[in-house]
């Protein structure tokens, strides 16, 4: 059957609708660019793994207006319990773990399914809806444009024309497949289980419950219903062969044994196993790979679906920018440039990390059970750590220094790093000026000469915030020039910044203001 054709309103297709497709498809919508966005799948997920939304990815809702209905739906998690032998042997406290360092210093509960739900209402708010029981065939590239053909509902065949294609549909790619990207990397031999249960006990306390106890990986998170937790673990490498078969019962008893979790009721089980695994290449030509498209790894700290959140972030600005003809298609470079280096450190860390957590060895055993417990919340404790690990855990501390789209340097802060976060003790943090995903200009102190006018013939909002000395902790030069990006990154530090300078980083980059 020939496929019919269609019109060329949409300029970039979209294919699947997981937070990383939807948070890509709400920034492009954001910055006036059309999108389409479809699904195979008939209705959104009703269950999912992910649960943790960590600092960066709420910094980005803020700067599209969603942060506060996010943090409102979920849940602040308390701390981390660490179990052994059937008892508490630690907690570390997480309700304000990264104070002084964003405006959102803890970890969010909020399920995929809810957080999805949210997205996608935020999306139809744009006059974005995503297009169910639609699935892409194949496609194929011009100089110009990419041509799709996709499966209706119906079962018709449609053509799609567009300027560029994003792959965000999964481990499995379709996208993926057709441009013939290997996936290298591996899959861990356990398998892993991830309930919804209604229970009582101490792990139904808003806080995160970790048993140590033996070489398989359980854990209890809460969920935002009270009396509900979701129950994740892993099973034995000898159970392998039973992964069609195993049900919540088989694997109950561990939680209520060594968690003293008091299970009244399943609402829902399933069996998984987990990849660790890196895409090649993330673009090719007019193509992109995001999310689990591009990489998978271990669950351990809660990065997956973030780190696809951060992906469509760093990618929707600058295909705007090219949609717009506000920058040359250059830009698009830096995407892989800059999100595939992360990716690869995450994946081998997750790795590392899962690896120790289900090593069976009498030396992991004895440092999982004894040392951890007795190490861990003192050196939580000492300010540096805790500040390193909840910059790790929580994304804030990724940065592209390396990039082409970087430059400079003024106080401890370099072109490539995240915009470091003030807030003065009367006034709004500097992180509020970054809404829109727009450029921005921020000077602490007094404007070096001709910047305002510079700022001005380049259409660049320009912030001055007086200058405190507490600035200094933050990283902060006084007088310097820190142009953002509209991710909230910063392209250029220079602490004796011209007007001169300033056109210069556009003017070389091939991006045009005004």
């Amino acid at each position: 059957m020939a496929p019919t054709a269609q019109s060329k309103e949409e300029r970039i297709l979209i294919v699947g609708a997981g937070p990383t497709g939807l948070v890509l498809a709400l920034c492009l919508a954001h910055l006036g660019v059309r999108v389409r966005i479809i699904d195979k799948t008939d209705k959104p997920g009703t269950t999912s793994r992910a649960l943790g939304v960590h600092a960066r990815t709420l910094e980005f809702y803020r700067q599209l207006g969603i942060a506060e209905a996010v943090v409102a739906s979920g849940i602040k998690a308390g701390g981390v319990n660490l179990w052994v032998k059937g008892a508490k042997a630690a907690r570390l406290p997480l309700l304000e773990i990264g104070r002084g360092q964003t405006a959102f210093p803890f970890v969010l509960m909020y399920p995929q399914d809810e957080h999805e739900k949210l997205l996608i209402g935020k999306l139809a708010e744009q006059g974005v809806h995503v297009e169910r029981s639609t699935e892409l065939l194949r496609f194929v590239q011009h100089d110009d444009r990419v041509r799709a053909v996709l499966k209706r509902p119906d079962g018709a065949e449609e053509a799609f024309e567009g300027a560029f294609l994003a792959g965000c549909d999964g481990a499995s790619s379709t996208v993926r497949q057709v441009l013939t990207v290997q996936f290298p990397g591996g899959t861990y031999s356990h398998i892993f289980y991830v309930a919804d249960v209604e229970a009582s006990g101490a792990p139904t306390d808003n806080e995160l419950h970790i048993d140590l106890e033996e070489a398989d990986f359980l854990g209890v998170f809460p969920l935002t219903r009270k009396g509900h937790v979701r129950v994740i673990g892993s099973v034995r490498d000898e159970d392998a062969g039973q992964r069609d078969r195993l049900t919540f019962d088989d694997v109950r008893g561990q939680a209520l044994r060594n968690l003293k979790l008091e299970v009244s009721r399943e609402n829902w089980f399933s069996t998984y196993h987990v990849h660790h695994r890196v895409a090649q290449k993330f673009r090719e030509g007019r193509v992109f790979l995001l999310g689990d498209a591009a990489h998978v790894h271990s669950p351990v700290g809660a990065q997956g679906m973030n780190t696809g959140i951060g992906d469509a972030v760093n990618l929707s600005w600058k295909l705007a920018a090219v949609v717009t003809g506000t920058a040359t298609e250059a830009i698009l470079d830096s995407y892989e440039s800059e999100r595939m280096g992360f990716a690869k450190r995450l994946v081998a860390t997750t790795d590392r990390a899962f690896s120790f957590v289900t090593n069976r060895s009498a030396l992991a055993a004895r440092m999982r059970t004894r040392v951890l417990p007795f190490i861990l919340p003192r050196v939580f404790a000492i300010r540096w750590f805790g500040r390193f690990m909840f910059r790790t855990l929580s994304q804030i501390g990724i940065r592209y220094r390396g990039s082409a789209l970087s430059a400079g340097s003024a106080g401890g802060v370099h072109g490539g790093d995240r915009l470091p976060w003030f807030n003065p003790p009367n006034g709004e943090d500097n992180h509020a000026s970054l809404s829109g995903l727009a450029w921005n200009v921020h000077v602490y102190g007094e404007p070096p000469a001709g910047i305002e006018e510079a700022c001005g013939e380049l259409n660049l909002p320009l912030r001055v915030f007086a200058w405190r000395l507490e600035m200094k902790d933050a990283a902060l030069a006084a007088g310097a020039v820190y142009l953002v990006r509209p991710d909230g990154y910063v392209a250029l530090a220079d602490a004796r910044c011209t007007p001169r300078r300033l056109r210069r980083y556009f003017e070389e980059r091939l991006i045009g203001r005004g």
